[in-house]
């Protein structure tokens, strides 16, 4: 009853909104205010269905009802509560029906805002979300039904197969959602977008509506992508947070579109410049989004991330096919009516900086693209599936993202409309002389690197040029006032949240370049096969395996688990216990053992489970200097974009 109740819901509601858009395309030729209103109130239904049919897929999970085929394929009855509700989202069915739940209340929190000033904009924007929603529903109900029952004639399972072990660590609860929120919102500032080029409106009136949907879609896909680091670094036995893999740069794509886009809107609101290239950005973002998703559930590309092949991949690729074709179409229709109000006059300009920064960007996604793309290519043309490693990508991005460093410090000491070599180096020089202690302090450390001392010496001119930014600003308010320096610090950044919010971020950016450095040019690992009693040494550390434990445990799992000490130079530094789990349906899941330090971490994973004895035992070490800046950065970020994202004091209420 229940599973035939939601699948139900799931048909209602593909009709549902089949008919706003339909109504709202009616309503809008008509001029009749009343049939938009009712696609508007149409789609306000969708959130409400889909909840009801969300709520009965987690009753059916938390319940054990292996009747039902997703039931039986993410969960088991050993798992914890939180674990299966989270399955939600840990198959192909659920996790599109959870992409739609999404997506429909960012569309409801959207289509219930004031429209008095945007009418006109309404029942576009209901077309393009009703369109989108519409589209992942249909998936749901037409081939990834999550209430799918065990067909008749077949014994329903006792005991289900259960999440894959991988994705039962405590970040991929959160790293799903943070991704799937920072896919979704995207579409809303291209919805916009659409809506603006279908009534002409050529003002950035769509920018400023949407720009904090914008900064919330940056910020979550900017936190699915650091989870995404933290879950390989914890999970997967990589050694490293980053492994370039297929599927990490199909959420990377976005990401880079997005951030050519937040910078590039600016330079719209500022100058009336770039009228074209950000619709060019936000229809590229939307595109990967999709293209990512189709790339993650298709089956066509082979990650530790991905789904099985499935039949919904050409649905997928026709859908993005449309999607790309009908926008450009659009734009094109409007080139003309897009014209800039302004003309760059200086190479040296903000605009013409932040122009650069977008150009690098793009740059990165190209190398990215074809990384992604080649095996394809070259298996359509050869046969044969040729991939591309990790090096290829940091060699081709490593001077790009060197680059976007160097411009963080420059582009904030640079003005709008006009700036020449004279004006930015009177205000360059003193945060470029301070920077250079970093180098200078990485020599006497012994560090000869010539790539290490570039990547540290931009790094220290971002956070100088940054912090100078903060300081000018509140000790001229305080010189004003009177008031303490700190009490003026807090009133500048509550007046221009979305400036002294972005330092915070570009500051954040370069701490995590801190540990991309120092694992990237100063990693080392050995891996050997000790006894108990015997020793390794790596970069002045001493490691010595004293126990072996096997033993199974209670849900089932067999683990095998080893006990190490660390010393280094004499000094005892507590004990490090790697894990193999082996789980009773043959699925592995590695835990290493890390004792993390600013400086350094010290990573052990036991290499293979199989044929493990005390006197035999195969480990793999790896020394990460610095590694640990990535998630100190990765916090500094998140706040940096909440005080960018939240409205400013004397803000337009829009």
């Amino acid at each position: 009853m229940l599973p035939s109740l939601g699948y139900g819901i799931l048909v209602i509601t593909l009709l549902v909104l089949i008919y706003s858009v339909a109504v709202a395309i009616y309503g809008e030729v008509k001029k009749s205010a009343a049939m938009v209103e009712s696609a508007r109130r149409a789609m306000l239904l969708a959130l409400p269905l889909i909840t009801v049919a969300s709520a009965i897929l987690i009753y059916l999970l938390i319940n054990d009802r292996y009747d039902v085929e997703y039931v039986w394929s993410v969960t088991n009855r050993s798992m914890p509560m939180y674990l299966k509700i989270t399955a939600w989202w840990g198959g192909q069915p659920g996790s599109l029906l959870f992409w739609s739940w999404l997506l429909s209340s960012f569309t409801s929190a959207v289509t219930l805002r004031k429209w008095d000033r945007d009418r006109e904009l309404l029942p576009w924007v209901l077309v393009v979300t009703g369109i989108t929603l519409a589209f992942f529903i249909s998936l749901n109900v037409f081939f990834e039904n999550p209430f799918k029952l065990v067909p008749a004639g077949v014994s329903i399972p006792l005991d289900g197969r259960g999440l894959n072990p991988l994705l039962r660590h405590p970040g991929m609860i959160i790293h799903p959602p943070a991704q799937y929120l920072g896919f979704v919102a995207f579409t809303i500032p291209f919805a916009f977008a659409i809506a603006a080029l279908i009534t002409g409106r050529t003002d950035d009136r769509w920018i400023r509506i949407t720009r904090r949907w914008t900064l919330w879609a940056w910020l979550f896909l900017s936190l699915g992508l650091v989870l995404g680091m933290r879950w390989a670094y914890d999970v997967l036995g990589w050694g490293g947070y980053w492994g370039w893999d297929p599927v990490e740069i199909a959420a990377l794509m976005p990401w880079l579109t997005g951030t050519a886009f937040l910078h590039s809107v600016m330079i719209q609101e500022k100058r009336g410049m770039l009228k074209h290239w950000n619709m060019i950005l936000i229809i590229l973002t939307f595109d990967l989004v999709i293209f990512g998703t189709f790339l993650t559930r298709s089956g066509v590309l082979s990650s530790v991330h991905a789904f099985a092949q499935s039949e919904i991949g050409p649905l997928f690729f026709v859908f993005i096919v449309f999607i790309f074709v009908a926008s450009f179409a659009l734009l094109i229709h409007r080139w003309v009516d897009l014209k800039s109000e302004t003309e760059m006059k200086s190479m040296l300009s903000r605009e013409a900086l932040f122009l650069l920064n977008n150009l690098l960007f793009l740059s990165i996604l190209v190398v990215s693209f074809w990384g992604v793309m080649f095996p394809l290519i070259s298996e359509l043309f050869t046969g044969s599936k040729v991939t591309v490693g990790p090096p290829f990508y940091e060699r081709a991005t490593g001077p790009l993202w060197g680059a976007l460093m160097l411009l963080m410090g420059v582009a904030p000491l640079s003005a709008w409309g006009h700036s020449t070599i004279k004006t930015l180096g009177r205000s360059i020089w003193k945060p470029a002389v301070a920077a250079l202690i970093a180098p200078i302090w990485a020599l006497i450390a012994g560090i000869t690197n010539w790539v290490a001392l570039i990547g540290f010496t931009l790094i220290a001119l971002v956070i100088t040029v940054s912090i100078r930014e903060f300081w000018r600003g509140a000790q001229a308010r305080s010189k004003r006032s009177g008031e303490s320096f700190f009490s003026e610090l807090w009133k500048l950044i509550k007046r221009n949240r979305r400036r002294y919010g972005g330092y915070i971020i570009h500051i954040s950016m370069v701490l995590m370049g801190i540990g991309i450095i120092g694992i990237e040019l100063f990693q080392s690992d050995t891996q050997q096969h000790l006894g108990i009693g015997d020793q390794v040494e790596l970069a002045g550390y001493t490691v010595q395996y004293d126990r072996l434990d096997q033993f199974r445990h209670e849900d089932g799992r067999f683990i095998t688990r080893g006990e190490m000490s660390l010393s280094k130079d004499g000094k005892d530094l507590g004990t490090l216990a790697p894990r193999y789990d082996l789980y009773p349906d043959g699925q592995p899941m590695t835990i290493p053992a890390v004792r993390s330090t600013l400086v350094d971490d010290v990573y052990i994973i036991l290499v293979n489970w199989e044929g493990i004895t005390a006197e035999s035992t195969p480990f793999k070490v790896y020394h990460n200097p610095l590694v640990k800046w990535v998630w100190i950065g990765g916090y500094v970020f998140i706040a940096g974009i909440i005080i960018a994202a939240w409205r400013d004091e004397e803000e337009e209420k829009i």
